[in-house]
Protein backbone atom coordinates (compact mmCIF):
# COMPACT_ATOMS: atom_id res chain seq x y z
CA UNK A 1 0.00 0.00 0.00
CA UNK A 2 1.23 3.54 -1.11
CA UNK A 3 1.82 6.15 1.48
CA UNK A 4 -1.21 8.39 -0.26
CA UNK A 5 -3.64 4.83 0.05
CA UNK A 6 -2.04 4.67 3.59
CA UNK A 7 -2.70 8.02 4.46
CA UNK A 8 -6.58 7.90 2.49
CA UNK A 9 -7.39 5.10 4.41
CA UNK A 10 -6.35 6.49 7.83
CA UNK A 11 -8.28 9.16 6.89
CA UNK A 12 -11.21 7.59 5.57
CA UNK A 13 -11.51 4.92 8.65
CA UNK A 14 -11.29 8.13 11.28
CA UNK A 15 -14.32 9.46 8.90
CA UNK A 16 -16.17 7.09 8.93
CA UNK A 17 -16.32 6.02 12.59
CA UNK A 18 -16.70 10.11 13.34
CA UNK A 19 -19.96 10.34 11.27
CA UNK A 20 -21.51 6.61 11.52
CA UNK A 21 -20.97 7.61 15.47
CA UNK A 22 -21.67 11.37 15.93
CA UNK A 23 -23.37 12.38 12.27
CA UNK A 24 -21.99 14.04 9.09
CA UNK A 25 -23.16 17.50 10.32
CA UNK A 26 -21.51 17.16 14.27
CA UNK A 27 -18.27 16.32 12.94
CA UNK A 28 -15.62 19.00 10.93
CA UNK A 29 -12.77 18.62 9.73
CA UNK A 30 -10.50 19.08 12.53
CA UNK A 31 -12.15 16.42 14.46
CA UNK A 32 -11.41 14.23 11.79
CA UNK A 33 -7.29 15.53 11.25
CA UNK A 34 -7.24 15.20 14.84
CA UNK A 35 -8.58 11.20 14.88
CA UNK A 36 -6.66 10.08 11.72
CA UNK A 37 -3.26 12.25 13.36
CA UNK A 38 -2.80 14.34 9.94
CA UNK A 39 -2.62 17.90 8.94
CA UNK A 40 -5.33 19.63 8.56
CA UNK A 41 -4.00 21.12 4.74
CA UNK A 42 -3.05 17.12 4.12
CA UNK A 43 -6.40 16.28 4.65
CA UNK A 44 -7.75 18.76 2.34
CA UNK A 45 -5.37 17.82 -0.32
CA UNK A 46 -6.53 14.60 -0.97
CA UNK A 47 -10.38 15.72 0.34
CA UNK A 48 -11.06 19.03 -0.98
CA UNK A 49 -14.36 19.53 0.73
CA UNK A 50 -16.89 17.61 3.36
CA UNK A 51 -18.71 16.64 0.79
CA UNK A 52 -16.31 14.78 -1.30
CA UNK A 53 -14.76 13.12 1.88
CA UNK A 54 -18.51 12.04 2.90
CA UNK A 55 -18.68 10.50 -0.51
CA UNK A 56 -15.23 8.66 -0.26
CA UNK A 57 -16.33 6.97 3.62
CA UNK A 58 -19.81 6.15 1.77
CA UNK A 59 -18.22 4.29 -0.97
CA UNK A 60 -15.80 2.99 1.43
CA UNK A 61 -18.26 1.46 3.50
CA UNK A 62 -20.04 0.09 0.41
CA UNK A 63 -17.38 -1.90 -0.47
CA UNK A 64 -16.85 -3.57 2.55
CA UNK A 65 -20.45 -4.06 3.59
CA UNK A 66 -21.70 -5.55 0.49
CA UNK A 67 -18.60 -7.40 0.61
CA UNK A 68 -19.26 -9.10 4.61
CA UNK A 69 -22.61 -9.51 3.20
CA UNK A 70 -22.42 -11.50 0.35
CA UNK A 71 -19.70 -13.79 2.02
CA UNK A 72 -21.99 -14.09 5.11
CA UNK A 73 -24.94 -15.44 2.94
CA UNK A 74 -23.09 -17.65 0.55
CA UNK A 75 -21.25 -19.31 3.75
CA UNK A 76 -24.40 -19.11 5.85
CA UNK A 77 -26.97 -20.95 2.97
CA UNK A 78 -26.73 -23.32 -0.04
CA UNK A 79 -30.16 -23.30 -1.25
CA UNK A 80 -31.59 -20.49 -2.91
CA UNK A 81 -34.61 -19.14 -0.98
CA UNK A 82 -32.50 -19.52 2.27
CA UNK A 83 -29.97 -17.58 0.61
CA UNK A 84 -32.58 -14.68 0.69
CA UNK A 85 -33.41 -15.10 4.03
CA UNK A 86 -29.66 -15.12 4.92
CA UNK A 87 -29.69 -11.36 4.62
CA UNK A 88 -32.08 -10.84 7.21
CA UNK A 89 -29.42 -12.99 9.72
CA UNK A 90 -26.76 -11.26 8.66
CA UNK A 91 -28.92 -8.01 9.41
CA UNK A 92 -30.13 -8.94 12.58
CA UNK A 93 -26.06 -9.61 13.61
CA UNK A 94 -25.59 -6.26 12.40
CA UNK A 95 -28.25 -4.24 14.12
CA UNK A 96 -27.53 -6.05 17.35
CA UNK A 97 -23.21 -4.52 17.57
CA UNK A 98 -23.03 -2.25 20.02
CA UNK A 99 -23.09 1.17 18.61
CA UNK A 100 -25.39 0.25 15.69
CA UNK A 101 -27.17 3.68 14.37
CA UNK A 102 -29.40 2.70 11.50
CA UNK A 103 -27.77 2.74 7.88
CA UNK A 104 -24.94 5.10 7.05
CA UNK A 105 -26.06 5.70 3.89
CA UNK A 106 -30.13 6.53 4.86
CA UNK A 107 -28.22 8.75 7.64
CA UNK A 108 -26.07 10.77 5.47
CA UNK A 109 -28.68 11.48 2.73
CA UNK A 110 -31.18 12.58 5.69
CA UNK A 111 -28.18 15.10 6.94
CA UNK A 112 -27.01 15.80 3.50
CA UNK A 113 -29.76 14.77 0.90
CA UNK A 114 -30.09 16.73 -2.02
CA UNK A 115 -27.85 19.65 -0.57
CA UNK A 116 -24.59 17.35 -1.85
CA UNK A 117 -25.14 15.77 -5.30
CA UNK A 118 -21.90 13.68 -4.89
CA UNK A 119 -23.23 12.18 -1.03
CA UNK A 120 -26.79 11.62 -3.08
CA UNK A 121 -25.39 9.84 -5.68
CA UNK A 122 -23.31 7.69 -3.29
CA UNK A 123 -26.16 6.45 -1.17
CA UNK A 124 -28.27 5.89 -4.82
CA UNK A 125 -25.64 3.73 -5.92
CA UNK A 126 -24.95 1.79 -3.21
CA UNK A 127 -29.15 1.32 -2.70
CA UNK A 128 -29.33 0.37 -6.53
CA UNK A 129 -26.58 -2.38 -5.99
CA UNK A 130 -28.11 -3.56 -2.93
CA UNK A 131 -31.45 -3.90 -4.93
CA UNK A 132 -29.52 -6.14 -7.51
CA UNK A 133 -28.53 -8.36 -5.28
CA UNK A 134 -31.59 -8.95 -3.70
CA UNK A 135 -33.24 -9.66 -7.00
CA UNK A 136 -30.40 -11.95 -8.02
CA UNK A 137 -30.92 -13.98 -4.97
CA UNK A 138 -34.74 -13.40 -5.77
CA UNK A 139 -34.17 -14.81 -9.14
CA UNK A 140 -31.88 -17.84 -8.31
CA UNK A 141 -34.61 -18.61 -5.30
CA UNK A 142 -37.17 -18.90 -8.42
CA UNK A 143 -39.67 -15.96 -7.58
CA UNK A 144 -41.44 -15.52 -10.96
CA UNK A 145 -41.11 -12.03 -11.25
CA UNK A 146 -37.90 -10.87 -9.09
CA UNK A 147 -38.59 -7.07 -10.15
CA UNK A 148 -40.36 -5.72 -8.00
CA UNK A 149 -39.72 -8.43 -4.90
CA UNK A 150 -36.52 -6.91 -5.54
CA UNK A 151 -38.03 -3.54 -4.29
CA UNK A 152 -40.05 -5.00 -1.53
CA UNK A 153 -36.87 -7.05 -0.45
CA UNK A 154 -35.05 -3.38 -0.50
CA UNK A 155 -38.08 -2.14 1.46
CA UNK A 156 -38.07 -4.71 4.19
CA UNK A 157 -33.99 -4.27 4.77
CA UNK A 158 -33.94 -0.27 4.95
CA UNK A 159 -37.59 -0.28 6.95
CA UNK A 160 -35.82 -2.96 9.81
CA UNK A 161 -32.50 -1.22 9.60
CA UNK A 162 -34.01 2.55 10.41
CA UNK A 163 -36.37 0.35 13.02
CA UNK A 164 -34.07 -1.64 14.45
CA UNK A 165 -32.12 2.04 15.27
CA UNK A 166 -34.82 4.05 16.41
CA UNK A 167 -36.45 1.41 18.62
CA UNK A 168 -32.85 0.20 19.66
CA UNK A 169 -34.75 -3.24 18.74
CA UNK A 170 -32.46 -5.67 16.63
CA UNK A 171 -35.47 -8.01 16.42
CA UNK A 172 -36.66 -5.85 13.85
CA UNK A 173 -34.82 -7.80 11.33
CA UNK A 174 -36.11 -11.00 12.25
CA UNK A 175 -39.49 -9.65 11.53
CA UNK A 176 -38.11 -8.69 7.94
CA UNK A 177 -37.00 -12.22 7.78
CA UNK A 178 -40.20 -13.14 8.36
CA UNK A 179 -41.94 -10.77 6.12
CA UNK A 180 -39.52 -11.87 3.41
CA UNK A 181 -40.35 -15.68 3.79
CA UNK A 182 -43.91 -14.74 3.30
CA UNK A 183 -43.20 -12.70 0.49
CA UNK A 184 -41.32 -15.52 -1.02
CA UNK A 185 -43.81 -18.02 -0.55
CA UNK A 186 -46.88 -15.48 -2.13
CA UNK A 187 -44.65 -15.00 -5.55
CA UNK A 188 -43.48 -18.54 -6.03
CA UNK A 189 -40.16 -18.81 -4.07
CA UNK A 190 -40.46 -23.22 -3.43
CA UNK A 191 -39.74 -23.67 0.00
Amino acid sequence: MTDTATFEERVLAAADALFYAHGVNAVGMDRIRDAAGVTLRRLYQCFPSKGALVEAVLRRRDTHYRAALTEFVTNAAREPRQRVLAVFDWMHGWCEQPGFRGCAFLNAFGELGAGSEGVARAVRDSKNALRRYLRQLASEAGVRDPEPVADQLLLLFDGAASVAAVRNCPEAARHARAAAEALLDAHGSPA
